[in-house]
């Protein structure tokens, strides 16, 4: 390495100056997407109304003025706090889904230094994050990522402190996650795993790694636990948090399957059809029919899942599709967005 480029890395590294800059590099133009005034479409305009309606204390309804547990309540209760103080509107959607991104900034720099134990590293995570445009392009939107991104990191953050208050905050911070995506109680286990295999000592040092899972995974439950008690007494079901479980797994595993989404599927759609169900029992029945078909073509089932990972990898990107049904500013420059979404790819 040249010593110019070892000037360079060390400013780079050590400089307030640079810091100040990477910082600005990652909140600038995450601020100015909010001016492209995107309308919540699809999953993010059910997630706005429902905020709403929360927020003028209807409670949390489904399309018929029914209560509802199809979606998780995380991501639209947090929304609808918002909502009661600042107003519903797209900007404050924006505005708060901007002062998530920068805890994530903030925690992406600070879990880099101290995981790899160098600012550099740190600094370096920053601006990979920094110039990753899906990760730009979903702050002015009314879905979970930017929101979710910050818990799970501010978990792992507050793991990683090694302090009994800590690990009682990270069980209560996963525990809101668990009601924002219901899969993070699978994701606490793989973080214990990841910090086992991190260090000498795996079975000297896995009962006490054990033992604080457990009560992550305990206080976590603990927060949920008042959501279950709701949809137990509404939907008369014990609902641990939502019910599009089973027609998540039908409209992947079905003849039609293609390692998508595939709602045009028969089966799907005679479901769909069908009013004599209940929302619990709509699920229920979904996962009957899922679970049948993949015991009936294990062979398909196996031979799908490549094409599934590709599905959830490939197209990454997806921040951008809001953009086309909900901004205008996509009818006057497609093409740009376009080519944001190609660098996005190779990024």
């Amino acid at each position: 390495m040249t010593e110019s480029r070892t000037i360079a890395l060390r400013r780079f590294a050590e400089s307030r100056a640079a810091l100040v800059l990477l910082l600005a590099l990652f909140l600038v133009p995450r601020a100015l997407l909010i001016l492209l005034a995107v309308e919540p479409t699809s999953d993010a305009a059910w997630y706005y109304s429902r905020a709403d309606m929360l927020a003028r204390g209807l409670g949390y309804l489904g399309d018929h003025g029914e209560p509802t547990a199809y979606w998780p309540v995380g991501w639209p209760l947090t929304l609808s706090l918002a909502f009661r103080a600042f107003g519903t509107s797209i900007w404050t959607v924006g505005l708060f889904n901007l002062a998530c991104a920068a805890a994530t900034a903030w925690l992406t720099l600070d879990l880099g230094r101290r995981l790899s134990g160098s600012e550099l590293a740190g600094r370096a995570a920053l601006l990979l994050l920094a110039l990753y445009p899906n990760s730009a392009f979903y702050v002015p939107l009314a879905l979970t990522e930017v929101f979710y991104t910050m818990l799970l990191l501010a978990g792992c953050r507050l793991l990683i402190a090694r302090t009994p208050l800590a690990l009682i905050a990270a069980g209560l911070v996963f525990g809101v996650a668990t009601l924002v995506k219901a899969q993070t109680l699978v994701v606490v286990p793989l973080v214990f795993a990841i910090a086992l295999g991190r260090a000498p000592g795996f079975w000297k040092r896995l009962p006490a790694a054990m033992a604080q899972a457990a009560l992550v995974i305990a206080l976590a439950a603990a927060v949920v636990a008042p959501w279950t008690v709701r949809n137990h007494r509404v939907l008369g079901e014990w609902v641990a948090i939502s019910t599009n479980g089973g027609i998540t797994l039908l409209t992947g595993n079905n003849d039609s399957a293609r390692g998508g989404f595939t709602p045009e599927d028969p089966v799907v759609k005679a479901l769909d059809a069908r009013t004599d169900l209940s929302e619990t029992a709509y699920d229920a029945e979904a996962k009957r029919l899922g679970v049948a078909w993949i015991k009936a073509h294990p062979g398909a089932f196996v031979t799908l899942m490549p094409r599934k990972l590709a599905k959830l990898w490939g197209p990454d990107g997806e921040g951008l599709w809001a953009y086309e049904t909900g901004s205008k500013a996509w009818a006057r420059a497609p093409l740009a967005f376009l080519a944001l979404r190609a660098i996005n790819q190779l990024w």
